[in-house]
């Protein structure tokens, strides 16, 4: 955190190291931070660099996480998730119109203003995100959960993308766990891949049809099919009042507390075995397939790093040339962390019972 002499006004500081940044991805993000100006997008206010540090300034936000504050609240209903993805869409509707795809939206990018009750929601970390030339995207990149079919499948895809994660997250954010779950990765990516997801009983029976309407129509396998921000805009749920005001706090915080809180060291082998499994994706898509006994790639010297300090990957894509894929970070609140470590005492990653 810092203060401006003049004004006395707060900022937060992001200083960053050369040596372990990958510059062409912190270009991006400086380029793309600086073209956006939104209520519901963390703001980049200035820029300076040394001979050994960059250092970004950026809009103070105070508020904490998202899944933090809900596990807070104490009530949490139906509504309340309405409110917070109303917000995300405006954002993410904005960076649409002007032709910027964020590709890595979840939770843990999504924070609150302040510390207010009623406080905003801001969008945050636009390290993977893309300026729009020719309206497709090919280069694999984004958090295992989160990412559309079209992405894992190599296939190239536009702004949908954005559409099916604030799908997943507004999935999770009514049952407190991922549409997604299996321990092995392979099968992860299979069922993503289909679209293969149910909304589970007990969990989903007391959510009203007007959201797993929303849902379906945001994680709608077929990208030309899925909605736009704009549909997804005025969708009754959305726009409307079939949002539920019942009290799901208790069943939701349950599973979010089961299925998000993972310790450092899972979320370091989850970052090393997502990385490895992406890799063998892109090369099993651009050259020939990799041994199946090949050696978990690690994320150390051989990876350079993002701004934020994580493992990037090198991957070919049309519209980067030879470009930087900065893929699978793994923190407390990524679905992916949850299916591939576990311990002897650690269930299997599953809704648990009430």
């Amino acid at each position: 955190m810092v203060r401006e002499k003049k004004t006395g006004k707060l900022y937060a500081l992001k200083c960053l190291k050369k040596k372990h940044l990958t510059h062409s991805n912190l270009e991006n993000e400086i380029n793309v931070l600086k073209r956006i100006k939104h209520d519901n997008v963390v703001g980049l206010e200035d820029f300076y660099e040394s001979r050994t540090h960059y250092y970004l300034v950026m809009q103070l936000v105070s508020g904490g996480e998202l899944f933090d504050r809900i596990l807070d609240k104490g009530v949490y209903t139906e509504k309340d998730a309405s409110k917070v993805i109303k917000q995300v869409l405006q954002a993410v509707s904005y960076l649409h119109e002007n032709s910027i795809v964020h590709r890595d939206l979840k939770p843990e990018n999504l924070l609150y203003y302040n510390t207010d009750e009623n406080a905003k929601i801001m969008v945050s970390d636009f390290g993977l995100s893309k300026t729009l030339e020719h309206g497709v995207m090919s280069t694999a990149c984004g958090t295992p959960g989160y990412v559309a079919p079209e992405v894992l499948a190599q296939k190239p895809y536009s702004k949908a993308v954005d559409c099916w994660s604030i799908g997943v997250i507004t999935y999770i954010l009514l049952s407190g766990y991922p549409p997604f779950f299996e321990e092995n990765e392979t099968r992860l990516f299979s069922k993503i891949m289909r679209a293969d997801y149910a909304f589970h009983s007990p969990f989903w029976d007391d959510i009203s049809e007007s959201a797993k309407d929303f849902i379906r129509s945001m994680m709608e396998k077929n990208p030309t099919k899925r909605f736009t921000t704009e549909q997804a805009l005025r969708h009754p749920w959305i726009a409307g009042d079939s949002a539920k005001d019942l009290d799901i706090y208790q069943s939701v915080c349950e599973q979010m507390e089961k299925n998000f809180a993972k310790s450092r060291w899972r979320q370091a082998l989850h970052a090393t075995s997502a990385i490895n499994h992406m890799k063998k994706l892109q090369l099993s898509h651009c050259e020939s397939p990799p041994s199946p006994d090949a050696d978990a790639a690690a994320p150390d010297a051989a990876h350079p790093l993002d701004p934020n300090g994580n493992p990037v990957l090198r991957c070919p894509g049309p519209e980067d040339g030879q470009a930087v894929c900065p893929p699978l970070r793994a923190s407390h609140s990524e679905p992916g962390d949850v299916h591939t470590f576990h311990s002897d005492s650690d269930a299997p990653y599953r809704p648990s019972s009430r």
